[in-house]
């Protein structure tokens, strides 16, 4: 007879239920100092691409691999108890067929305890988003301004300005609910759209740059702690200046360092020098 342990962690079906209740709150989190500081107050960390730019200072989210998100969705994991944590797949990591995509989904959740896959991309995506989830693999969709097709929308610009992009967006999100997806981020889009989708699916609808009136939000942790490149997106808020505090604690322990006032190993210890 199996025993299965028990968790206070939050599910994927529990993130499901947020639905037209109350809202979900989700942030990005890779090391786990962070996500340890984050953990009690989220439903959802996301574990996104974006370590790319924020955590190696890539030009964009393309070229991180499946085995460094797997390592930072392990750290994440590992440090945490209460939020359910979702990991990013990356570019080229499940668009070439249903099968790539099962391959490294199983192998980023087998190897680092996270709950479920996002993936991005509009309606061709779907029957990807069917074939995981037919096959024990949550899916997180997400459509609208995607980072990873940065080169075929020509830059990181807001979606569903027209009516004719608005509904091919909300057609991508109908087919992922369809395929069975748990939720879709919508990213950059008209705040009308998010609305839109937000009453009519079924499905929790996140927000990064939507309508307030989604499901929930979610944003970058760098860019709410003032720890970015300096370039905030218009949507979103810094709530702290952490970077400041950082810069604070360096420059009084290099002054500690350069005016002799460390503390030795003695005081550290109590370690008592031996008497000449």
């Amino acid at each position: 007879m199996s025993v299965h342990s028990q968790t206070k962690r939050r599910t994927v079906p529990e993130l499901m239920a947020f639905k037209g209740g109350q809202k979900l709150v989700s942030l990005t989190a890779y090391i786990a100092p962070i996500a340890r500081q984050l953990d009690p107050y989220m439903d959802m960390i996301l574990v996104g691409d974006s370590t790319a730019m924020v955590g190696y200072a890539m030009d964009d989210t393309l070229s991180i691999t499946v085995e460094q998100l797997t390592a930072h969705a392990r750290a994440v994991v590992r440090s945490t108890s209460h939020a359910c944590i979702v990991v990013d797949m990356p570019f080229g990591s499940y668009q070439e067929s249903p099968e790539q995509a099962f391959r490294n989904a199983s192998y980023m959740l087998a190897h680092s305890g996270a709950s479920a896959v996002k993936m991005e991309g509009g309606e061709a995506m779907a029957e990807t988003t069917r074939f995981l989830v037919e096959r024990g693999v949550p899916v997180l969709a997400h459509v609208g301004l995607m980072p990873q097709y940065v080169n075929t929308m020509g830059g990181f610009k807001a979606q569903g300005m027209s009516d004719t992009a608005a509904q091919r967006i909300y057609n991508d999100a109908l087919a992922h609910q369809s395929a069975g997806a748990f939720a879709v981020v919508l990213e950059g889009v008209a705040e009308a759209l998010g609305r839109r989708l937000t009453e009519d699916l079924r499905i929790p609808t996140i927000g990064i740059g939507a309508s307030p009136a989604c499901d929930g939000q979610v944003l970058v942790t760098e860019d709410i702690l003032g720890l970015g490149d300096g370039h905030i997106p218009r949507f979103a808020k810094t709530f702290a200046d952490a970077g400041a505090v950082i810069r604070g604690a360096a420059a009084a322990y290099a002054d500690a360092v350069r005016n002799g006032s460390f503390p030795g190993l003695e005081n550290c210890f109590g370690v008592k020098r031996n008497a000449e």
